[in-house]
């Protein structure tokens, strides 16, 4: 017995999909049976999940670009360092009062 299930696909990523799936000979339907087949044999996804690099925004990539500058030397670093964890603290209390 066999049952049918509905699942909702990006229509961009699925028109992906089916040509590297056409590429390989295989079918979503079967595909996804092959997928699902292992994740039960295997008892876990039987792939290693990856996700797109991130880019990162500009604000964040100002600060990547200013960390190395100071690493170099190209620009002054007025960074305040600490030995120990009070003085972290004393130091990030002191804008408060």
């Amino acid at each position: 017995m066999m049952s049918t299930t509905t699942i909702r696909i990006d229509d961009a990523l699925k028109k992906d999909l089916d040509k590297r799936l056409k590429e390989t000979g295989l079918t979503l339907n079967g595909y996804l049976n092959l997928a699902i087949r292992q994740f039960v044999i295997q008892n876990k996804v039987p792939f290693e999940v990856l996700t797109p690099e991130a880019q990162p925004n500009e604000t964040t990539r100002r600060a990547i670009v200013e960390a190395e500058a100071k690493a170099l030397g190209l620009i002054p670093d007025h960074t305040p360092s600490f030995t120990d964890a009070k003085s972290a603290l004393a130091y990030l209390d002191q804008d408060e009062k």
